[in-house]
């Protein structure tokens, strides 16, 4: 059940190949499998017995496929963190993981020595061993040094591979149990859902590998011997060239991602036709917005709906399969829905609830934290905390985050909706709606917009084309344009900071 078995059936199944091309160089399946066996054995002479934890904090690049299979090879817990993070954040998932070895870069090794400074916890940097900061250790010397670790340490479905720390949006973060049960299920039900598949692809891997999105990808790929072009960190100048050079076939990505293609000034000038497939998850996207970036760019967009505790993924829409604008596709092959109201009795198909979700992708709960997993784990269902509806024919539809749903005047907003119809105006770039506290209504709608580059539009005319389109109750009240929408690391809009914006200017 050890992943680390998902590098050896790629070795055995496709024969060795080039596997990633980053900055310039192509690396193997058999080059980054040998460095993998031979850092697993340099991490067990480190005296690290099964279950210890090691945390990986670096950009994209190779090292960190060769950390991740190393990690669970020796029988380690991985914990893979962000390279955006700061160390007070950093210093909080080392205490509470009680991680052993960090494994960085050097240009993270100085927030990480900041992070660890008082904590038994060793430092392995990559890079020039010559260049390596005094304290540290050498990835590239130790893994010189090690013979391969021949032998796969067993490990069973229940064992955790992976510790997924959340952006900690709403207070200190939590970490998400992923077991390799839950990461296997995960990519063989995306195998098996798969109306057809493409073996030996080149893709575009720009997702963070310290995220759930980023690390399925990477996992994905193992079974569909895929030819990935990492990207360090999502630059779009950066993406639309390697889209060219190595005429890549599919991508995936988060909506910013998609949204900053769009707005590039010179988005036409660029070659995109070799993609067939652009895959969107970890956030909404707005109808509009896939049928623009479609027309612009060509291929199809796909829309998939996952969480880091589904470790992720739940649904996706799928080739061939009737297109649905505003649904997230049918549940992934061994995953079950339920769409439950504040009873936690299932609602019938077309009615509004909270999405829950099982299956054996779905996380154990979160670690040393028994309060928030009993909050959100029950009697084998994820309560996602995400409202939507599921139609007659399975299509899933997110209507909104629980938290984030306002009611104005005893009526049921949800942001969503009237996102979809602020991105139908051609001036808008990004737009984003949170609910302000009135003393009359309750709560007024207002929108935060990002105008396109030399656009030019009124607060007024944002009103009245929503006002065109909507039921007055959810037209909003108040537009804010702003240069752009605070989000997290990994790009999702953060509206908890907007709500708080929004209330210090407009509430009553």
């Amino acid at each position: 059940m050890n992943l680390a078995e998902l590098a050896e059936h790629n070795l055995a199944e496709h024969g060795e190949y080039e596997r990633l091309v980053f900055e310039g160089r192509t690396y193997t399946n058999r080059e980054l499998h040998d460095r993998s066996t031979r850092l697993a054995s340099a991490l067990r002479a480190f005296g690290l017995l099964p279950s210890d934890k090691v945390v990986v904090m670096m950009t994209n690049c190779p090292e960190v496929f060769v950390a991740y299979t190393a990690i669970w090879r020796a029988g380690l817990v991985a914990i893979p963190v962000l390279f955006l993070l700061e160390s007070d954040e950093v210093r909080f998932i080392l205490s509470n993981s009680e991680a052993k070895v960090v494994l960085t870069s050097r240009e993270t090794h100085d927030k990480v020595a900041a992070a660890a400074r008082g904590l038994d916890v060793r430092i392995v940097v990559t890079g020039d061993p010559g260049e390596v900061p005094e304290g540290a250790l050498s990835l590239e010397t130790i893994v010189t040094e090690h013979a391969p670790l021949q032998a796969i340490t067993p490990r069973k479905e229940h064992d955790i591979a992976t510790i997924l720390y959340t952006s900690g949006t709403t207070g200190r973060p939590k970490g998400v149990v992923q077991t390799h049960g839950n990461l296997r299920a995960n990519v063989t039900n995306g195998w098996n859902s798969a109306t057809t598949r493409r073996t030996g692809e080149t893709n575009l891997l720009v997702l963070p590998l310290a995220h759930t999105f980023g690390l399925s990808a990477m996992l994905n790929g193992f079974l569909s011997g895929s030819r990935s072009i990492l990207v360090r960190w999502f630059d779009v100048e950066r993406v639309f060239e390697l889209i060219e050079k190595h005429r890549v076939k599919a991508m995936s990505g988060v909506p910013t991602m998609f949204a900053y293609m769009l707005a590039h000034p010179d988005a036409s000038k660029h070659d995109t036709s070799s993609v067939e497939r652009w895959l969107v998850g970890a956030a909404p996207m707005a109808t509009a917005q896939i049928q623009e970036f479609e027309r612009t760019f060509g291929g199809t967009m796909y829309v998939g709906y996952g969480l880091t505790e589904s470790c992720p993924g739940v649904t996706c829409e799928r080739e061939g399969m009737v297109r649905k604008p505003g649904s997230a596709g049918v549940a992934l092959d061994g995953v079950k829905i339920r769409i439950v109201d504040s009873e936690g009795t299932e609602v019938p198909s077309g009615e509004i609830g909270e999405i829950t979700v099982q299956g054996d992708n779905v996380s154990p709960g979160y670690y040393k934290n028994r309060e928030a997993t009993s909050a959100a784990f029950r009697d084998g269902w994820l309560l996602t905390g995400d409202m939507g509806y599921v139609d007659d024919d399975g299509y899933l539809f997110v209507v909104e985050r629980k938290k984030d749903l306002l009611i104005r005047g005893g009526f049921n907003v949800y942001p969503k909706d009237v996102e979809e119809v602020i991105y139908r105006h051609p001036a808008v770039c990004e737009a984003a709606v949170v609910g302000v506290p009135d003393s009359l209504m309750g709560e007024e709608v207002c929108a935060y917009v990002v105008k396109k580059d030399g656009a030019e539009v009124t607060e007024a005319a944002i009103i009245q084309h929503c006002r065109s389109k909507l039921a007055k109750y959810k037209t909003p009240r108040y537009v804010e344009f702003v240069t752009e929408l605070p989000k997290t690391s990994i790009g999702k809009i953060q509206k908890k900071e907007l709500r708080r914006a929004a209330a210090e200017k407009y509430a009553r």
